[in-house]
């Protein structure tokens, strides 16, 4: 097996110190068990091997994306174990680890300010707009993950994995929403099996687009684009909860400290949905989440710089 089949078959556990007494059991997808920490690997090794498939990347090419960071991370991961050239649209809004690591598997970073470090509509439309026109360079395939419907492919596993370690015991999951690949390819593969299950997407409440919400600037990183995704198919979803910023980060620090579980902050914001969840759906029912990646990619942030409890 080379390094690429070290990707999935990631651990179910069950949350014990965070859920109130009377509420659902929630069980976690601890996705940071992926090679480089994140679900993201899944997607980026099914986007660049459709891609070799169909004939849009060939040897010797380059891979451009724009990035929040996660997706860079994992494409750099699968481009240095493919041997392919990686440039990345990337920006000071997120973590600087991300960077360091992205940089340390051999891309090639291009950064696009921020205001005041804030995610917003205006920051990933001029990313998306700088690394179109970089892939217009000879021999350069732009993986382009809002559009790319083969990146969802990469999930099918993931949802077929939940249903198996959860034994079908699954009413309801919870998951945020960035492109929509994740949650969108989790939930085809799970209603394959049992077409009922509730699923719930998760949007920053500062951002809040999804519902109706007007756009805004927000602080978990990996969701919340500011506007509605190209791929985002409302009808694969039956509810929307918005949670924010603070909540979420609040959220991660605890799962940290009280079920030793390290994450970033959009998996803070999908455990706090999920609990929202679990309450309303009460003991009987079994409600599944993402612990999306790694709390190491988070250190230099205020997630856990704060001195604070909270």
């Amino acid at each position: 097996m080379d390094v690429l089949g070290a990707i999935g078959n990631t651990p179910l556990v069950e949350l014990k110190r965070v859920v109130p007494p009377g509420s659902a059991r929630i069980m976690a997808k601890l996705e940071w068990a992926n090679p480089t920490g994140s679900m993201k690997d899944r997607m980026a090794r099914a986007a660049i091997e459709s891609a070799e498939a169909d004939g849009h990347l060939k040897p010797g090419g380059t891979v451009v994306e724009y990035t929040g960071g996660t997706t860079g991370v994992s494409l750099a991961f699968v481009c240095a174990a493919k041997n392919y050239r990686l440039r990345i649209v990337f920006s000071d809004a997120f973590s600087g680890e991300k960077e360091l690591t992205m940089r340390a598997l051999g891309a090639e970073i291009i950064i696009v300010p921020s205001h005041n470090n804030g995610i917003t509509e205006r920051l990933i439309k001029e990313m998306i707009e700088r690394a179109r026109i970089m892939s217009q360079e000879p021999d350069h395939w732009w993986s382009d993950q809002l559009n790319n419907r083969d990146a969802i492919k990469g999930y099918y596993a993931l949802g077929e994995e939940i249903w198996k370690q959860s034994g079908g015991a699954v009413n309801a999951f919870v998951h945020a929403v960035g492109t929509a690949h994740s949650i969108h390819g989790t939930t085809a593969a799970l209603w394959e099996h049992k077409s009922d299950i509730h699923v719930v997407a998760v949007e920053p409440a500062e951002s809040a687009v999804l519902s109706g919400g007007s756009s805004g600037s927000h602080n978990i990183e990996g969701i919340g684009i500011g506007f509605i995704p190209p791929l985002w198919e409302p009808d694969r979803v039956n509810e929307i909860l918005a949670v924010s910023t603070d909540q979420a980060k609040s959220m991660a620090r605890r799962l940290a400290r009280e079920e030793g579980i390290f994450a970033g902050t959009s998996s803070g914001a999908n455990v706090v949905a999920a609990l929202r969840v679990a309450e309303r759906l009460g003991p009987k029912a079994t409600v599944v989440t993402i612990i999306v990646d790694s709390g190491l990619r988070y250190l230099s942030t205020d997630v856990y710089r704060l001195t604070t409890t909270a």
